[in-house]
């Protein structure tokens, strides 16, 4: 478009601004099909199996809400557990094996880097949750905070923003 006019460039926009019904009610296109410009996508509607399986989970979801006030009434101030380190370096271990696995795929350009991206973001929140939640008043919930806000919660932050960009590209 460097050597037409400044008037035939504007009209050259202006015919790609016509609407679909002015393309269609045109008669110099002599029968020729039309294909718009901007068609908007019909999204596709899930197949039965993924319908149900939805409608499951959303059940299953509200069947948890009741269950929470059971919970928030019936259980105890403090508890002891008999597994403690085994439950802490499990979930440790886990959180490693997803930041690895999210980086490894990653640095390779495979997007299923989304997937363990969301599970390893998930961990790290659930990890910074209950590490603040059970810790001991002073100083071990000094550390649990300044764990949570300088790693646990920034790692998470970065393995959503990785599933969230991968999953908004096209394939």
């Amino acid at each position: 478009m460097k050597g037409r006019a400044g008037g035939e460039r504007g009209k050259t926009m202006r015919q790609l601004d016509l609407c679909d019904a002015e393309v269609a009610s045109a008669e110099d296109f002599g029968g020729a099909e039309v294909i718009p410009l901007h068609v908007e996508a019909e999204e596709p509607r899930p197949a039965r199996g993924m319908r149900r399986a939805g409608g499951l989970l959303v059940a299953c979801g509200l069947a948890l809400l009741p269950w929470l006030y059971v919970l928030a009434t019936g259980l105890p101030a403090t508890a002891t557990a008999a597994h403690w380190p085994v439950a802490w370096v499990g979930l440790d271990a886990l959180e490693a094996l997803g930041l690895i696995a999210t980086g490894l795929l990653a640095a390779r350009g495979d997007r299923r880097h989304a997937l363990t991206a969301a599970a390893t973001a998930t961990l790290l929140v659930v990890d910074a949750w209950f590490d603040t939640t059970t810790a001991a008043p002073g100083g071990d919930f000094a550390t649990a905070v300044a764990m949570a806000l300088g790693a646990e919660l920034p790692l998470a932050a970065l393995c959503g923003r990785l599933a969230l960009r991968a999953l908004s590209r096209p394939a």
